[in-house]
C-alpha cells in the first residue's frame, strides 16, 4: 500500500477499505477471536489495551505478521480475517484497527523468508558435453585406418598446415555463427553455408604449397572438408547425427585387433564417413535455411570473431608442440574437451549462486577465486593419471590443459583479445625455441611458456570474473 491516500481512521475508508494479501493461501480456520459481535455486549468497557489478549493474538498470527514491513500490512491482514471495529475495541481495548495493528507489528520480530531457489540457468547437458569430447577424438581413427596406405612422414607437413588453418577458421566461424544464432537459425545457417566451404578451400590451397600437389593435396582436401562440415554440425547442435556419420570409422577400428580389413576397406571406410558427414551437413543446413528469416537482424562485425580465430591458431600450435614429444597426450587433451565444456557451464552456475549468497564485493571475489580453483582442479585432476598411463610428461600436459581451459573461460565471457594475445605469445615463444633450437632447449620451452601463460590467464580471470557485473 503506497501513495498519498490517507489511511488513518475516521474517514469513509473505515468501512470500505478491503485489502487482501497478495498470493493464494490455503484455507485457514476461523480465528478464535473472530466471535459474533453480539456476544461482546456483556463485556465491560476497557480503559486501555488488554496486553495479554494482544500478546495471545500476536503469538497466534506470528508467522503471518513477521514478514510484514509496515503496520498497514498487519491491518490489512486483520481486516482480511474479519476483525471488526467493535471487536478491536471490546476485546483488545484499542480504539481502532490501525492501533491494534501497530501493537502487533511491534510485538512480533521481523522474519523475512528466503525466496524459493531459482533453477540453475547454466545447468550443463552432461551427455552432450561428453559426446562432444568423443567426437573431437573420433576423426583420429581415420588416420589409424589409413596409416599403411600412405607415407605419414611425408604427408605430415601438409596435413598439419591444413589442420591449423581449419582449426583457426573454424573457431572464428563458429563464434560468428553463434552470434547469428541469437537472431535466428536461418541466419546462422547462412553464415555457416557461406563460411565453411571457403575455409575448406583456403586450408586445402595452403596445404598444397608444401605438398607440391599430388595425392597429399587430396588427403588435405578431405581433412579440410570434414573439419568444415563437422564444425557446422557442432554449432547447430547435431552431435548425434555426426556420431552416426562417423560410425564406419568406429566399425573399422573395432575390428582391427582381430581382422585385417585390406586396402579397399581401409580407404573406403574413411571415405564413406566423409561422404556421410557431408550429406548430413547438407541436410541440416537445408533445414536451417527453411526457417523464416528474423526481422530486423543486424550482421555482427567480422573483427569481433578475429580473436577467436587467433586463439584457435595459438591453441593448435601449442597442441602440435606437445604432440611432437608426446603423441598420446594429444588424444588425452582432445577427449578432455568434453569435460572442459561441462566445467565451463558449472563455473557459470556456481558463480551465479555465489552472487546470490554474498553481500560484499570482497566476499564475492573470495568465492570467485575458490570456484575458479575448484573447477581447475576438477579438470586437471583426471589428467594426471591419464598422463602417467600414456607415459607423457604430466607437468607439460597439465600446464597446457590449464592454459586451454582458462582461455576458453575468458572467451565465454567475451574477453577474447586478452586470451588470444596471451596464448599467441606462449605459442610464438615456444615455437621459436623449438624451430631455431634456442636455449634453454625444446624440452623446457613448452612447459615454461604454458606456465607463464596459465598464470597470466588466471590473473585475468580473477580480475575480470571476480566482480559481480559479468555474472549479473
Amino acid at each position: 500500500m503506497s501513495g498519498p491516500i490517507s489511511l488513518e481512521p475516521g474517514g469513509s475508508e473505515q468501512d470500505t477499505l478491503a485489502i487482501r494479501l497478495a498470493g493464494t493461501r490455503p484455507p485457514r480456520r476461523r480465528p478464535r477471536w473472530a466471535l459474533d459481535d453480539a456476544t461482546l455486549a456483556i463485556r465491560l468497557p476497557r480503559s486501555g489495551p488488554d496486553e495479554q489478549a494482544v500478546s495471545e493474538l500476536a503469538a497466534e498470527l506470528a508467522d503471518r505478521i513477521g514478514p510484514a514491513v509496515h503496520p498497514y500490512e498487519v491491518a490489512a491482514l486483520l481486516e482480511a480475517e474479519g476483525m471488526s471495529a467493535s471487536l478491536t475495541n471490546e476485546r483488545y481495548g484499542h480504539p481502532n484497527l490501525f492501533s491494534l495493528a501497530s501493537a502487533l507489528f511491534e510485538r512480533v520480530p521481523r522474519t523475512f523468508p528466503e525466496p524459493t531457489p531459482a533453477a540453475d540457468p547454466w545447468r550443463p547437458d552432461t551427455v552432450r558435453c561428453l559426446l562432444r569430447g568423443v567426437l573431437f577424438a573420433l576423426p583420429g581413427l581415420a588416420y589409424l585406418l589409413t596409416a599403411p596406405l600412405w607415407d605419414a612422414g611425408g604427408y605430415a607437413p601438409a596435413l598439419i598446415v591444413a589442420g591449423l588453418l581449419s582449426w583457426a577458421w573454424g573457431q572464428a566461424l563458429g563464434h560468428r555463427a553463434h552470434l547469428r544464432l541469437a537472431a535466428g537459425r536461418r541466419e546462422a545457417g547462412r553464415t555457416l553455408l557461406a563460411g565453411a566451404p571457403v575455409g575448406a578451400v583456403v586450408a586445402t590451397g595452403v596445404a598444397a604449397l608444401p605438398a607440391g600437389g599430388g595425392p597429399v593435396t587430396l588427403v588435405a582436401a578431405a581433412q579440410s572438408a570434414y573439419l568444415a562440415a563437422a564444425g557446422v554440425l557442432l554449432v547447430l547442435g547435431r552431435e548425434r547425427l555426426l556420431l552416426a556419420a562417423l560410425s564406419p570409422l568406429l566399425g573399422g577400428a573395432a575390428v582391427l585387433p582381430w581382422w585385417e580389413p585390406g586396402p579397399v576397406a581401409r580407404a573406403g571406410l574413411p571415405l564413406l564417413a566423409l561422404l556421410a558427414t557431408l550429406a548430413v551437413t547438407g541436410w541440416v543446413l537445408r533445414g536451417a535455411l527453411a526457417v523464416p528469416a528474423a526481422a530486423g537482424s543486424t550482421r555482427p562485425r567480422l573483427l569481433w570473431s578475429l580473436p577467436y580465430g587467433l586463439f584457435g591458431l595459438a591453441a593448435g600450435v601449442l597442441v602440435l608442440l606437445e604432440g611432437r614429444e608426446e603423441p598420446y597426450a594429444v588424444i588425452v587433451l582432445t577427449l578432455s574437451m568434453g569435460p572442459a565444456e561441462w566445467l565451463l557451464y558449472r563455473y557459470r552456475g556456481l558463480s551465479v549462486a555465489a552472487l546470490r549468497a554474498t553481500a560484499t564485493p570482497a566476499g564475492f571475489l573470495l568465492r570467485s577465486a575458490g570456484i575458479l580453483g575448484l573447477c581447475l582442479f576438477a579438470y586437471l585432476a583426471p589428467l594426471l593419471p591419464a598422463a602417467l598411463f600414456t607415459g607423457a610428461d604430466p607437468v607439460a600436459l597439465l600446464l597446457l590443459a590449464a592454459v586451454l581451459w582458462t582461455a576458453l573461460l575468458l572467451q565465454a565471457f567475451g574477453a577474447a583479445w586478452s586470451s588470444a594475445g596471451i596464448c599467441l605469445t606462449a605459442a610464438g615463444g615456444a615455437g621459436a625455441v623449438v624451430l631455431f633450437r634456442l636455449p634453454p632447449g625444446a624440452a623446457l620451452a613448452l612447459p615454461l611458456g604454458c606456465g607463464a601463460a596459465a598464470l597470466c590467464l588466471s590473473a585475468c580471470a580473477l580480475w575480470l570474473l571476480g566482480r559481480p557485473a559479468p555474472h549479473a
